[in-house]
């Protein structure tokens, strides 16, 4: 009841999955979207119990409401494995998380760390890197598109926390079970991949709003009103690749770690964080909507105030990342924010884990990527310090695995 079938998309998907989002370099949409809860610190009824099916034509984890709690990994293959051994893994992996994602207890390196735990929203969803099909033996199979992105001006950029064979996305309503799923595949790994890089992020718990509303990011916006959503006529056709064949179905992964200057940011007034972004703070409303504007207002670029100048100024971030200022490239983002301490200076190690889905890199993540990089007011505020691409295969059918169709078709 979750994923896309072969005719149309699931009810959850059409209420919750497509989620939002202030745009491509710097903001991405950690949404919220299931059942309305009552008000107070109590999670949502059947948190613990809502199940996400594994197996079906699309992975889940794209079109599916981001959770409350988030783990992205990248493994490279080891230095012996090749084609036999990486089918061997998936085959493990995918066993695996069907049953973690049934709340199941795994049937290899089981550690009871979520034993008393429902599913809780559990996904898995698997990606390969370009670094991949040459090890495996299957460089002619690699897709075009899977091309490295290219240097934005502005990026600066960790090799040891990007790119890598193999990528998990890894999300769940309880941090428990997120880990625990994590855990149990790093182990499972063991003697044909070894761990590449690893972060952690988080979204709005379920029930933490007294409605269903659009989940706000570091920075205090609300951050996802602009994602495409699964009843687009053109949703399809911006995040499901076409081809090759035993991609298609599939998607691309553009996964960025993007801190935020968070003290730099804070100590702007609000006014002038507004204009940053180009909407309200308040309700996510565009600046370009009048009083009675509302977060779902359509943005309007050629709006002016009284004095006659844009009520969206040239390089707010919704008019550069709007897909009518880049051609009408879009792609579904489904970021996450994260926290990992302090830096050095003392500012806070802090931002967004933008991961976005496309048909085409080339055509989704990377017009938009360098518009915002040459004029978005927001990119100030920003650093991007990781990045990575991985094509990502459709779902596995029962009895199957992930990537069989690029290993066995």
């Amino acid at each position: 009841m979750t994923q896309m079938g072969a005719q149309g998309f699931s009810r959850r998907a059409l209420l919750g999955g497509a989620g939002a989002g202030l745009a491509v370099g710097a903001i991405g949409g950690a949404v919220g979207g299931r059942a309305a809860a009552s008000p107070g610190p109590a999670a949502a009824p059947g948190t613990g119990a809502a199940a996400v099916p594994f197996h079906g034509p699309r992975q889940a984890g794209i079109v599916e409401p981001a959770q409350a709690r988030v783990h992205l990994a990248a493994f490279d293959l080891a230095p012996a494995a090749g084609r036999e051994q990486l089918r061997t893994l998936l085959r493990i992996w995918s066993a695996t998380a069907a049953r973690l994602t049934r709340g199941e207890p795994a049937d290899g390196h089981e550690n009871q760390i979520a034993l008393d735990a429902g599913p809780c929203s559990l996904t898995v969803t698997f990606g390969f890197g370009a670094t991949l099909f040459d090890k495996a033996g299957l460089a002619d199979r690699r897709p075009e598109a899977l091309a490295p992105l290219p240097a934005f001006p502005g990026d600066a950029l960790d090799p040891a926390r990007g790119d890598g064979d193999l990528w998990l996305q890894i999300g769940a309503d309880d941090a428990l079970v997120a880990f625990h799923a994590l855990r149990v595949l790093q182990r499972q790994a063991a003697g044909l991949a070894v761990p590449r890089w690893q972060m952690a992020g988080f979204g709005r718990t379920p029930g933490a709003t007294a409605r269903p509303t659009t989940g706000r990011n570091l920075m205090g916006q609300v951050d996802g009103t602009n994602n495409p959503k699964p009843d687009d006529p053109d949703f399809a056709a911006k995040v499901f690749a076409t081809g090759p064949a035993w991609l298609a179905g599939g998607s691309y992964a553009v996964v960025r770690r993007i801190r935020m200057l968070l003290d730099d940011w804070e100590n702007q007034p609000t006014d002038r964080q507004e204009r940053v972004i180009g909407r309200r703070k308040s309700d996510g409303a565009p600046l370009s909507g009048g009083p009675g504007a509302g977060e779902t207002t359509p943005v309007d670029l050629a709006a002016t105030g009284p004095d006659g100048t844009l009520a969206i100024a040239p390089d707010a971030h919704v008019r550069v990342a709007a897909p009518a200022s880049n051609g009408g490239a879009a792609m579904l983002r489904r970021g996450f924010s994260y926290q990992d301490g302090l830096l050095a200076d003392g500012s806070p190690d802090a931002g967004l884990l933008f991961v976005a889905f496309q048909a085409d890199p080339a055509r989704g993540f990377v017009p938009v990527q360098r518009r915002l990089a040459r004029g978005d007011g927001l990119s100030r505020f920003l650093r991007h310090e990781a990045s990575g691409l991985y094509a990502v295969p459709p779902g596995a059918p029962e009895g199957g695995y992930v990537g069989q169709q690029l290993l066995e078709g």
